[in-house]
């Protein structure tokens, strides 16, 4: 069967739903940008330690299911032997940054950094634009691309993220979060529901202990399971329609400026064209998308954040996503960076070859790739 360009016609805008989606479908978007949008309440299940009552507040640039400047924060520390202790005990990895306050005999406060701890990480909020894309690529494309690397002589190649599918019960390929440490929008939906605002759900049954105190859990308001699992179904609706970014103007400075890309081996790790399966929606089905990024884990040296989740130690990040890249404000998994040859600079580990060849290359040159970066 031939593939589908995704934008033939005219992209969708940043945050609007996919083309040619059905009037169920175009429906059930709509419902979950409802839900993505509401502002939950601690009678609906938020906390009691969580980090916002609407996924809209982070995920919001340059419009709603965007990423932003908002940092989250993780921490823990490495063990004698070497292997990382996310330090459950206090509460980590994730801080959860807001309490609901006081709750009969309990006061629900911000968790803080334990001084215990010896690795603090900022993770930066990341867009959502296209992840239903994503999600509907097989996983064997990923693996084929971890063995196509393995044959580059750059040493570039990226590790596949295997980590537990909680529908299924067994191992399948992550592709969302900085560690990709989700591998589906369902499983992500329900992650963040759990982590981010506090609410449980059927995957995600158990509350966040408060600071790792698990006493605390006495005066919780809203015991058992808080959302049924209409509320991550709406979530997962809504992402999984989500149109990508449109490509900005590519003038002729873009265009060299992707040459350049390629040339100096950036294209390695942001590979610019996946595809997806067979898929039931009309707009998933084998479709043809851009996100330059290969959605596997790297070795970034000191651009790593020291934490460990599933098998992404702490030196390994997930290659991010490039489209979308000209309406971020800032850049990088911490957001230290705010240009793009700050970025560029960090690259480390196995990004060390291409920041290098970045380096070398002439200011016209280095403009024309800047040019590139900024039409994505």
């Amino acid at each position: 069967m031939a593939l589908v360009p995704l934008n033939a016609g005219s992209p969708p805008d940043f945050g609007a739903p996919l083309p040619n989606l059905t009037a169920a479908q175009l429906a059930s978007f709509n419902s979950g940008k409802t839900e993505f949008l509401n502002v939950e309440t601690v009678a609906e299940g938020v906390g009691p330690i969580f980090n916002d009552f609407s996924c809209a507040s982070c995920h919001s640039v340059p419009t709603v299911g965007g990423g932003s400047a908002i940092l989250e924060t993780r921490f823990g520390r490495l063990k004698p032997s070497g292997e990382f202790d996310p330090m459950s005990e206090y509460g980590g990895s994730l801080i959860q940054s807001q309490g609901i306050g006081a709750t009969g005999l309990c006061e629900y406060i911000p968790e803080v950094v334990p001084a215990q701890a010896t690795i603090v990480a900022s993770r930066r909020t990341t867009p959502l634009f296209g992840l239903g894309l994503v999600d509907n690529v097989p996983d064997a494309a990923f693996k084929l691309i971890a063995a196509l690397q393995r044959l580059d002589p750059d040493g570039s190649a990226g590790v596949v993220s295997m980590v537990p599918d909680l529908t299924t019960g067994k191992p399948a390929v992550g592709k969302f979060g900085w560690k990709a440490q989700n591998p589906n929008l369902h499983q992500f939906s329900g992650d963040a529901y759990l982590n981010e605002m506090g609410i449980t759900s059927p995957q995600f049954p158990n509350e966040n202990c408060p600071g790792g105190d698990c006493s605390y859990l006495a005066c919780n308001p809203l015991s058992g399971v808080n959302d049924n699992g209409d509320g991550v179904e709406e979530l997962t609706d809504f992402m999984t329609q989500l149109a990508p970014p449109p490509r900005g103007p590519i003038g002729a400075a873009a265009v060299l400026g992707e040459y350049q890309f390629h040339k100096i081996g950036c294209a390695n790790c942001h590979v610019s064209t996946l595809v997806t399966g067979a898929s039931p929606v009309a707009a998933l089905n084998r479709v043809a998308f851009h996100p330059y990024s290969d959605f596997l884990l790297h070795d970034m040296g000191s651009l790593g954040d020291g934490i460990t989740q599933n098998n992404a130690t702490g030196r390994l990040m997930r290659t991010a996503p490039l489209w979308g890249l000209r309406v971020e404000t800032t850049l990088l998994h911490d957001g230290r960076a705010t240009t793009l040859e700050q970025a560029i600079a960090a690259h480390d580990g196995q990004g060390a070859k291409s920041r290098d060849r970045f380096a070398k290359l002439s200011g016209f040159e280095r403009s024309q790739l800047i040019a590139f970066l900024k039409s994505l």
